[in-house]
């Protein structure tokens, strides 16, 4: 497992981009006997319509019915990781409810499968799911690979939600000055200007000056908005 982990950690590591993470995220999942994989991340902001992504290596018919049909909204692991962290085995017991839906998937091979969830302080959610066509998950295989396939749902996470935070960053040409990003912790704080502005012995000018400034570079509309903006993507840590 430590060999394993580590080899996974590293890979992950050199990929900088959302498709590099799921390249290695499907590499790994084959390693572990599954022929396709899917990882959706839900990212915190913007918090009125949170960016969502979504990366598979489903059939391309499987991809087109689901989209069509809104599966998304209906899809019980989806409902289930929503709420909890817990692993998610296949069953028909799983679709009792949504047996249209568990029709359609077996139709396309997707008839074994496995997910989990994982959650992390920014308010971010992502799913990773494990599927293959045949051969039920045994509890024997289940008892030797389960910890590897949580390692995986959780590493899988930290990588996406990096490479995605990295991206976003890169919408922001000028970063924040040490200056500005302390007046911003202070905002967080519940501060006020004229409070900021006393604790850096400086005047209530210059502390809006560079709240004006860190707001225009955050692309946000109001000093609410940015300090909210610059937690999420973790540039107040």
């Amino acid at each position: 497992m430590n060999s394993w982990a580590e080899e996974l950690l590293t890979a992950l590591e050199q990929a900088h981009t959302q498709q590099g993470v799921f390249a290695t995220i499907e590499k790994a999942a084959k390693a572990l006997g599954f022929e396709q994989c899917a990882y959706g991340l839900r990212a915190p902001i913007p918090m009125s319509n949170p960016r969502v992504v979504m990366l598979n290596n489903y059939p391309k018919g499987w991809q087109e019915r689901y989209s069509q049909a809104g599966y998304l909204q209906t899809d019980p692991t989806v409902q289930h990781c929503r709420k909890s962290q817990a692993p998610l085995i296949w069953s028909d017991q799983v679709f009792a409810d949504a047996k249209e839906f568990w029709a359609d998937a077996q139709s396309f091979g997707l008839k074994v499968g496995w997910a989990q969830s994982s959650l992390d302080a920014y308010g971010g959610g992502g799913m990773l799911t494990l599927c293959r066509s045949s051969e039920p998950l045994s509890k024997a295989e289940l008892e030797d690979k389960q910890m590897k396939m949580h390692w995986l749902a959780n590493v899988a996470h930290t990588a996406m939600a990096r490479a995605i935070t990295r991206a976003m960053r890169g919408d922001d040409h000028r970063p924040l000055t040490p200056k500005e990003t302390d007046i911003l912790k202070w905002c967080a704080d519940g501060k006020t200007s004229s409070e900021i502005a006393e604790i850096m012995a400086i005047s209530v000018n210059t502390v809006n000056f560079h709240i004006k400034n860190a707001t225009s570079k955050l692309r946000s509309a109001n000093k609410t908005a940015a300090v909210v903006r610059a937690a999420m993507l973790g540039l107040l840590g």
